[in-house]
C-alpha cells in the first residue's frame, strides 16, 4: 500500500506563512550534544599509555534529545517554544542552557535546574580523515540512572499546567530508557493524558524509545522497530506485522498514529479505520546521516497540524523535512523554510 504525496503547494505555503505564528511546547528529555572534533593528522601517542590521543580541535554543543526536537523548530520559524525539562547544576547544564539563550525563539522558564540530577549528555567524538567523510567514535553517555524524585516530578506537572494554556500544540520525548529516570514519568505521562482529554482538538504527538504503548489520549509517532516491540509483533514481521502492530497502537492510544519505516515513508493509522495510508518519502541521493531524523519528522507533523494541514499533509510535510536533515552528515540536522522550497521545487539543495 503506497500512496502519493497528499501535499501541494498550496498547502505547503500556507503551512509556511503560518508557522511563525505558532506556540509549541516540547516537554522531555533535553540532552546536551556534544561534538568534538577530531583531526585524525593530529592524533598522537599516550606516553603513559601508548593508546592514541586523539585531539580535539572544535567543540560543537547544541541542544540534543528534545532539544532536537527544537532545533527544528527554530529553524523552521516557530515563533515561540516553551521547553520543559530538568537540567543539572553542572557544567553540561550551563552549557545547555547558554546554548538555549541565544535563541530569542525560546522561552527557558520551563526548564528546572537541580542539583540532585545530572544533565543528560550525548559526547559524540568525530573524527575527520583526508577524503573521508567524518566518522562517529564511541558516544559516551550521561544519563540519570535513579528515579526522578516526587518533588520534581511535581515541578514538571506544574510547568506543564503552566505553559498548557499558551501553546497550539505540544511534543513529548520520552528518550530515557530507564523507567522513571527521565522527564516523562508515569505521573506525567498521566497529567499528559488529562491534558489531552479536556482539550481533545489541541495537537499532542509523543515519541519515546521504549514505552510508546503507553501512551494514551495522544498521537503517537513510533518507528518501525518501536511500534511492532510495542505491540509484541515480532521483530522481523514483514509489512502485515507492521500494519497490525500500528492498528493496534491507535486503537490503544484512541489517536492517530504516525509511524516512520525508514525510507518507505510513514504509516498512518487511526482508531476508527486502522491503517489509512502509507505516506511516501522523498527521494534523496548522496550520502546520508540518519541521526535526529524522527524528531525532525515530528517537529514537521506538529507544525503542520497546529497549521491546519490534514493528517497525511502533515506526515508529507513531515517526511519533507527529514529529506533535507538526513542529508547533513556528521551533524544533528534541521531545515529552514528555505530549504524546504528549495526541495519542493525540485532544485538542488547548498
Amino acid at each position: 500500500m503506497v500512496g502519493s504525496h497528499p501535499l501541494d503547494g498550496e498547502t505547503l505555503e500556507t503551512v509556511l506563512e503560518r508557522i511563525p505564528r505558532l506556540r509549541i511546547g516540547v516537554i522531555g528529555d533535553l540532552f546536551l550534544d556534544r561534538y568534538l572534533d577530531l583531526d585524525a593528522a593530529l592524533t598522537e601517542p599516550s606516553l603513559e599509555t601508548g593508546l592514541d590521543a586523539y585531539q580535539v580541535v572544535r567543540v560543537r554543543s547544541n541542544p540534543g534529545a528534545a532539544g532536537t526536537v527544537i532545533n527544528n523548530l527554530i529553524a523552521l520559524g516557530v515563533g515561540r517554544i516553551y521547553p520543559i525539562a530538568v537540567l543539572g547544576d553542572d557544567g553540561e547544564g550551563y552549557e545547555l542552557r547558554q546554548v538555549l539563550n541565544r535563541q530569542p525563539a525560546v522561552d527557558s522558564h520551563g526548564l528546572i535546574v537541580a542539583s540532585d540530577h545530572r544533565t543528560p549528555t550525548y559526547t559524540k567524538p568525530m573524527l575527520y580523515e583526508p577524503g573521508a567523510l567524518p566518522r562517529e567514535l564511541n558516544r559516551l553517555d550521561i544519563k540519570n540512572r535513579q528515579p526522578l524524585s516526587p518533588m520534581l516530578e511535581e515541578r514538571i506537572e506544574n510547568k506543564l499546567a503552566e505553559i498548557w494554556p499558551r501553546v497550539d500544540a505540544l511534543v513529548v520525548l520520552d528518550q530515557v530508557s530507564e523507567t522513571d529516570c527521565g522527564v516523562i514519568t508515569v505521573g506525567v505521562r498521566s497529567r499528559i493524558t488529562e491534558l489531552g482529554a479536556r482539550e481533545p482538538d489541541k495537537f499532542i504527538l509523543a515519541d519515546s524509545r521504549q514505552r510508546i504503548g503507553l501512551f494514551r489520549g495522544v498521537c503517537l509517532k513510533p518507528n518501525r522497530d518501536e511500534a511492532l516491540r510495542a505491540a509484541g509483533e515480532p521483530g522481523s514481521g514483514g509489512d502485515n506485522a507492521l500494519e497490525r502492530a500500528v492498528a493496534h497502537l491507535a486503537r490503544q492510544a484512541g489517536r492517530t498514529v504516525f509511524c516512520t519505516d525508514g525510507g518507505r515513508g510513514i504509516l498512518i493509522a487511526s482508531p476508527q479505520e486502522g491503517v489509512q495510508a502509507r505516506i511516501p518519502a522523498y527521494p534523496v541521493r548522496g550520502p546520508l546521516d540518519i541521526v535526529g531524523a524522527g524528531d525532525s519528522t515530528s517537529a514537521g507533523i506538529v507544525c503542520a497540524r497546529a497549521c491546519g494541514a490534514s493528517q497525511e499533509a502533515a506526515a508529507s510535510f513531515g517526511n519533507l523535512v527529514a529529506s533535507i536533515t538526513i542529508q547533513q552528515v556528521g551533524t544533528t540536522g534541521t531545515a529552514t523554510p528555505a530549504q524546504i522550497r528549495q526541495r519542493w521545487s525540485g532544485e538542488r539543495l547548498a
